[in-house]
C-alpha cells in the first residue's frame, strides 16, 4: 500500500533497533517488540530513523527488520504502513536507498534534509526533487539540530509542492515553521518534537512521530483521538501529565531511555546501544522512573 497524504495522521512510532550484548541485531527481541507495538491503534511504523540508531545500522540489518515487520503484521492480520528512513547527505546514495526501500515493499521513505555538508537552499530543493522522482512516496524530515542547516519557509513550500512528497516531519523544536506553513495550503505535518505534540496539534499538525510514545502508546493514541473529537482541554490535560516523562526520555541521547524502559518491561532482552551512544546513566534512570505515570 503506497502511502499518500491521507495516511499522514495519528501516531507513528519510530522503531528502535534492539542489539544483543555483543552489538549484533537481536531479531528475536525485534519480533517480540514489533508484535507489542502492532497491538495498538497506531498509524505507522518507521524503520531506520534516528530512534533506530540509523547512523550505525547497516542496510542488510534494515532489510531484515523490514521483512520481520511485514511478517509480524501479516501474522496479526494488521495493515500498518511501514516507512523506511533512506536519507543520507549524498543525493545519489539517498536515491539508491529509496529505490531499495521500494523493492522491499516500503509504503513510504523518510528523507532527512542533507546533513553535515550544509548545502544551499537550492541544493536542498534539488536533493528532494531528485529523490521525489524515484516513485516511492517521500516524507520530508526537517531536524536542524542534527543536520546543521535549516530550510527557509520558501524552500519547504517548494519541496512540499513536489509530486511524490506526501508530508513533513517537523522537528524544528518550536511552532514557528508550522504557523507559517498553515497560512498556506500545505501537505500534512507530523510533530517530530515530542514536547510540542499537543501544541502542534492545536496549530494544525495531523499527528506525531514520537519516540516517547513507546512508554505510553495508548495514552498518546487517546490524546490524539480526544483532540480530533474536539476535546481540546481533555487532550491537553492528559498530555500535561506526560510532559515530565518526555523531558527525562530526552535528557540523554535517544533511544537510551526507551531501550532501558523496554528492557525493564521485558519487551527486548538488552538495553545495548552502538557506540558512540551509551546506555542511560543511573542518574537519569532515577528521574525517569519517578516521572513515569501509570
Amino acid at each position: 500500500m503506497m502511502m499518500n497524504e491521507q495516511h499522514i495522521h495519528g501516531i507513528f512510532i519510530p522503531l528502535i533497533t534492539p542489539f544483543t550484548r555483543d552489538y549484533k541485531l537481536d531479531i528475536d527481541s525485534y519480533r517480540k517488540y514489533v508484535t507489542y507495538l502492532a497491538g495498538h491503534d497506531i498509524q505507522g511504523l518507521v524503520v531506520n530513523g534516528t530512534t533506530g540508531e540509523s547512523p550505525t545500522v547497516s542496510w542488510d540489518e534494515v532489510k531484515l527488520m523490514v521483512h520481520v515487520t511485514q511478517d509480524v503484521l501479516k501474522s496479526m492480520n494488521k495493515t500498518i504502513p511501514i516507512v523506511i528512513g533512506t536519507g543520507t547527505n549524498d543525493t545519489y546514495s539517498t536515491v539508491h536507498r529509496t529505490e531499495m526501500a521500494a523493492e522491499l515493499g516500503a509504503d513510504a521513505a523518510m528523507v532527512v534534509t542533507p546533513y553535515y555538508n550544509r548545502p544551499t537552499q537550492e541544493g536542498i530543493l534539488e536533493h528532494f526533487r531528485v529523490v521525489s522522482r524515484v516513485g516511492l512516496p517521500v516524507l520530508v524530515y526537517e531536524i536542524p539540530v542534527r543536520t546543521g542547516s535549516r530550510m527557509t519557509i520558501d524552500t519547504i513550500r517548494k519541496v512540499l509542492d513536489l509530486d511524490g512528497i506526501i508530508g513533513l516531519k517537523d522537528s524544528t523544536g518550536g511552532l514557528d515553521l508550522l504557523l507559517k506553513l498553515t497560512q498556506y495550503e500545505t501537505k500534512p505535518v507530523l510533530c517530530g518534537e515530542d514536547a510540542y505534540f499537543h501544541a502542534m496539534l492545536c496549530q494544525g499538525a495531523t499527528g506525531g512521530m514520537l519516540a516517547s510514545a513507546h512508554l505510553h502508546i495508548q495514552k498518546y493514541v487517546d490524546i490524539y483521538r480526544r483532540f480530533m473529537a474536539g476535546d481540546m482541554n481533555g487532550s491537553r490535560d492528559s498530555f500535561m501529565l506526560l510532559e515530565p516523562m518526555i523531558q527525562h526520555v530526552f535528557a540523554e541521547p535517544a533511544p537510551a531511555a526507551i531501550k532501558w524502559w523496554l528492557t525493564q518491561q521485558e519487551i527486548i532482552a538488552a538495553e545495548q546501544l552502538r557506540l558512540p551512544l551509551m546506555p542511560l546513566s543511573d542518574q537519569v534512570k532515577q528521574g525517569f522512573l519517578n516521572s513515569i505515570i501509570s
